[in-house]
């Protein structure tokens, strides 16, 4: 086929499905709102149910529910048959999802469903089905044409399938005033999570791979140490192990442009930072960034709870943030 007669079908396909998906839009009425309410008050899970590409359309909506606070779980309607029955409780809520609303193998689980007394909501493509007579609640998801151009494939209905989860997912989301640091919870490991989870004590440096100094140590020696732990700096101390402040590798670099003896000088003579910027180790590792860039600096010391004038429990680096992905 010619470049113009696959971007006018690639077109169309996209076209017949959005206008699926708002024939969808205005099937949202209090089928949609008694559905709703039923998952908000089912005290177990919500169980989805759903064969071949149904199937596979009702395993992204369990995973939607579950992202966002709605116990879920998808069954196998052919594996329920043969013994996965048993994952549902009597607290459960099912979930069909067929286009045909005949799908032999949900029918055949309906009688049990029945006899266990768990309420089914059904979306169907046909709301005068088999499967939608014996439902408590009809989520109609028909739609006038698939975008197949065989009308074989289905394409229009699993979108039209897959916005109605969406749709009843996030409505339970609202109803149940999920936030995102709930969200977070349920994702650790996300680019989220790890910015409302993530503080500084899981990324800092602590113990050896401090570079702490006596305020009496040459800074030829202090360089060394500097470049040993890679950190850009060097925590400096007294005899007594209380805090005289920092310097930086920038420190020392401005400080050889002033004074070329500068290399036999102790550490004492260059503290120009007494006070360091600090943190506490609950902080959130994503505010502890924002605080390096409104001050412009690339380090900060970590105390346990309050800053008092010791030696640090932790510091942590730019780099460390970074690496965690969360800027």
């Amino acid at each position: 086929m010619s470049k113009s007669k696959n971007i006018e079908i690639g077109k169309n396909v996209i076209q017949i499905e959005a206008d699926a998906l708002l024939r969808v839009k205005e099937k949202i009425d209090n089928d949609f709102n008694k559905a709703v309410n039923l998952c908000y008050n089912t005290k177990g899970k919500i169980v989805v149910i759903g064969m071949g590409k149904s199937g596979i359309v009702g395993q992204k909506i369990t995973a939607t529910l579950a992202s966002t606070g709605t116990q879920s779980q998808f069954i196998h309607p052919a594996e329920a048959l043969h013994g996965d029955i048993g994952m549902v409780s009597n607290n459960d809520t099912i979930i069909t999802i067929s286009k045909s609303g005949e799908t032999y193998e949900i029918i055949q689980l309906i009688p049990v469903l029945k006899k266990m007394g768990i309420p089914i909501i059904s979306m169907v493509g046909k709301i005068n089905s088999t499967i939608s007579k014996n439902s408590d609640i009809i989520l109609d998801v028909s739609v006038d044409r698939e975008a197949c151009t065989l009308e074989l494939a289905p394409t229009a209905s699993t979108t039209a399938s897959l916005a109605m989860g969406d749709a009843l997912a996030i409505t339970l989301l609202e109803k149940r005033k999920f936030n995102p640091s709930d969200f977070a919870k349920l994702h650790p490991a996300g680019s989220l999570g790890k910015k409302l989870l993530l503080t500084v004590d899981q990324i800092m440096h602590s113990g050896d791979e401090l570079p702490i100094v006596n305020k009496s140590t040459k800074i030829s020696s202090m360089l060394l140490l500097i470049s040993e732990k890679r950190l850009g700096l060097a925590i400096i101390v007294d005899d007594e192990n209380n805090l005289c402040g920092i310097i930086t590798d920038g420190d020392i670099r401005r400080g050889f442009e002033k004074n070329k003896d500068l290399y036999n000088k102790t550490a004492q003579f260059l503290i120009s930072s007494k006070k360091p910027n600090w943190v506490s180790s609950d902080t959130l590792a994503i505010d502890a960034l924002r605080l390096m860039e409104k001050f412009s600096i690339t380090s900060l010391l970590v105390y346990e709870k309050d800053y008092d004038n010791s030696v640090p429990q932790g510091l942590i680096h730019i780099h460390d943030l970074i690496k965690t992905g969360i800027g």
